[in-house]
């Protein structure tokens, strides 16, 4: 017989008090890196899988999952490393607070891409350990994602690291100015909607498949800008995302009232990119819920433009100079100055994160 006591399981036939160890996550088109990933959570103790319910995945990615709640439960229920699997009731990022209370673990395992500091707070403030698990294939098995089993591609991400809104003619039409972007390698999966111009990049992959083509990098950015935006779009995606997509290192987009900037200047100077590279880091946020709409309740005035605009040349001064005082003054600067035009930009947890 084996019985609960006090947050441990006890197996009457070893003696051994067991720890319980929670996992939570879509699980989607279940794969060798999340195998790998349920297997090592599992030496920590007896592993509890709960799994985003179907209507919570499409709220927060914006589509369903290929495979629905109860085959990807079915799926890893059948795996040995696994003693029960459940299916989240809650909505939002944190859909999983009532199986989290009800199951009592005593580890809460993510890994690198699922780490976010809402569930580093939830874990201290009930006295849960934390563990965050470096992503690692098992054996000489290939890295795997969900992406990369959809497709192997090398397509950018792409930064906003300054001057966010300007590349919107109702914007720059107060006052002209630059907008700082930065390409990246894809070596992680980006939450849908989460700021990285992910949307932008799925259209990158409709048109070229799995890399850039060779060309012209204004035209190409310009087809893309294009394909992203067809006739009789509501709301245009900047051209900041094309341009950040296609073009890689360090680039200053200047707009004027208009759509496309007048100029672009890139740095490349691998100098100047590694100083970058050091000096920035990402900090995981859950993506925005289906019906999130940051252009609510906007205050867009001059003086606001202004502000935006003299952040973002500051910003781009900094970082040619290698300046990291400068640079964090004026990267805040250019934050502070997108908010006061797009208060919902922000909401009370990303506040806490900042803080």
């Amino acid at each position: 017989m084996n019985f609960w006591f006090e947050g441990f399981y006890h197996d009457n036939i070893s003696g051994a008090m067991t720890k319980k160890v929670f996992v939570t996550g879509c699980f989607d088109l279940l794969h060798s890196g999340h195998v790998a990933f349920l297997k090592e959570a599992a030496q920590y103790g007896d592993l509890y899988v709960c799994i985003g319910n179907d209507e919570n995945v499409k709220n927060l990615k914006g589509r369903y999952p290929v495979n629905n709640q109860h085959e990807r439960w079915y799926m890893l229920d059948a795996l040995a490393c696994v003693r029960e699997v459940r299916i989240n009731k809650g909505w939002g990022i944190i859909d999983f607070e009532q199986e989290l209370e009800e199951i009592a673990p005593d580890v809460f395992v993510v890994n690198e891409d699922g780490h976010t500091p809402a569930k580093e707070s939830l874990c201290r403030k009930n006295k849960i350990e934390y563990k965050v698990l470096s992503r690692k294939p098992h054996g000489d098995l290939p890295l795997r994602s969900t992406t990369s089993l959809r497709i192997v591609c090398t397509i950018p991400f792409r930064i906003d690291i300054a001057g966010g809104w300007l590349d919107q003619p109702y914007v720059s039409k107060y006052y002209p100015g630059a907008v700082l972007t930065i390409s990246i390698e894809p070596t992680i999966d980006f939450n849908d909607r989460s700021g990285m111009a992910s949307s932008t990049r799925r259209k990158a992959i409709e048109l070229w498949k799995t890399e850039l083509p060779i060309g012209d990098k204004e035209q190409l950015a310009k087809i893309l800008f294009v394909y992203d935006n067809p006739p009789g779009t509501s709301h245009i995606s900047g051209s900041q995302d094309s341009i950040g997509i296609v073009f890689p290192g360090l680039n200053k987009l200047q707009y004027n009232s208009n759509y496309w900037p007048d100029s672009i200047e890139t740095i490349n100077d691998e100098d100047v990119l590694s100083w970058i590279e050091s000096h920035l880091y990402l900090v995981t946020l859950g993506p925005r819920v289906s019906t999130y709409n940051v252009l609510e309740n906007t205050l867009i005035n001059p003086e606001n433009a202004k502000a935006l605009a003299d952040a973002a040349d500051r910003c781009w001064e900094a970082m040619t100079r290698k300046d990291i005082e400068s640079f964090g003054a004026a990267f805040k600067a250019s934050f502070e100055a997108q908010i006061a035009m797009f208060p919902n930009m922000v909401d009370a947890e990303i506040w806490k994160v900042i803080e």
